[in-house]
């Protein structure tokens, strides 16, 4: 069996019927779209010549060989590497529940080999990858702005944020001072491996259980990347 990934996508809420018509194009029918918002700081914003925008995050599970056809992909026909296009990464799954599950998001998904062409130009941006995390905090709603302000401190360049609401346990107020089937904020931001534990110690420092915005943080690995070239020109 190939390895599995958690394939996600953040763009422009102006852009959804492009990017839903590029997945249906190359047999991505699985997708979960939820509403976000960019949390990028003016400067950046500024440096990117963007204005601050409503966004989409699209999710679904793939196996490698379609992960990586995409990447490369939405880097050359959907632009995805230019400024305040979007972003595009995928974390490994360690498991999945069933083969059904597993039939289930493969479902229509074809595996065609990748022309050789198309073979070395995914080898050639595998090799230019920057070691890459996501960073996932879950907060109170209304504090993203704690979060963010202690985050870019630390070196993180914006975030995305989502609402969700929880359906925890009776034991989450006992240990993080808060009920967790409160609506809440998540926000995910993108940081090299070198910042991550900059990143992760501010927000816990200024935002953490202590705080009003009882933020927990936890990180996750990021193998392949799209649009994240603001990360190579930070390093040039």
């Amino acid at each position: 069996m190939q390895n599995m990934y958690f394939f996600v996508t953040i763009a422009n809420r102006a852009d959804d019927k492009e990017f839903v018509n590029f997945f249906e194009k190359y047999d991505v029918n699985n997708i979960y779209s939820t509403p976000a918002y960019g949390t990028a700081g003016d400067s950046v914003l500024d440096l990117l010549g963007i204005a601050r925008t409503e966004k989409t995050v699209n999710i679904s599970l793939l196996p490698e060989g379609k992960m990586k056809h995409l990447i490369g992909k939405l880097t050359h026909e959907m632009l995805i590497d230019l400024p305040g296009r979007g972003i595009a990464l995928a974390v490994p799954l360690s498991s999945i529940g069933g083969r059904d599950a597993l039939n289930y998001f493969c479902a229509g998904v074809t595996e065609d080999a990748p022309s050789q062409e198309e073979q070395n130009g995914s080898e050639s941006e595998d090799l230019n990858m920057q070691h890459t995390e996501l960073i996932v905090v879950i907060c109170e709603k209304g504090h993203t702005d704690l979060v963010m302000d202690a985050a870019r401190a630390a070196g993180a360049r914006g975030g995305t944020v989502t609402r969700a609401k929880g359906t925890g346990s009776q034991y989450t107020d006992k240990f993080f001072g808060l009920s967790i089937a409160e609506e809440k904020e998540v926000i995910y931001i993108v940081s090299t491996t070198e910042n991550k534990p900059a990143i992760m110690k501010e927000i816990m420092a200024k935002a953490g259980g202590s705080t009003e915005a009882h933020a927990v943080v936890f990180s996750l690995p990021v193998t392949d990347t799209a649009g994240l070239r603001l990360f190579d020109d930070k390093n040039d």
